[in-house]
């Protein structure tokens, strides 16, 4: 079973394979954004995948269209709604301007 490892609270949780990274993230008992309800529609899930963005599924179309309308996205950027989780440990940044 991966890991997740959250920043900058510094807590690392288990996680099952085929989860999206919001539904981790609310079950670790982070306050992450999610307005849309996981539709990639708002952009308040939004953060940065700083280890094993390789293990996440690929970004589709709406996440991407999403994404270039976001201020401060970066190379790193996903939307926690629409990344699933693999079979590698995962480290995300969540970011506070969100």
């Amino acid at each position: 079973m991966p890991t997740l490892t959250i920043q900058p609270a510094g807590k690392t949780v288990a996680v099952a394979a085929g989860t999206t990274l919001l539904q981790a993230l609310l079950a670790a008992g982070e306050n992450v954004g999610h307005k849309c309800d996981g539709k990639a529609q708002c952009g308040s899930c939004h953060l940065f995948v700083q280890d094993g963005r390789k293990t996440l599924s690929k970004i589709q179309r709406d996440e991407n269209e999403k994404l270039d309308s976001i201020v401060g996205v970066g190379s790193k950027s996903r939307l926690a709604c629409q990344a699933v989780i693999g079979e590698a440990d995962i480290a995300v940044e969540l970011l506070s301007f969100v």
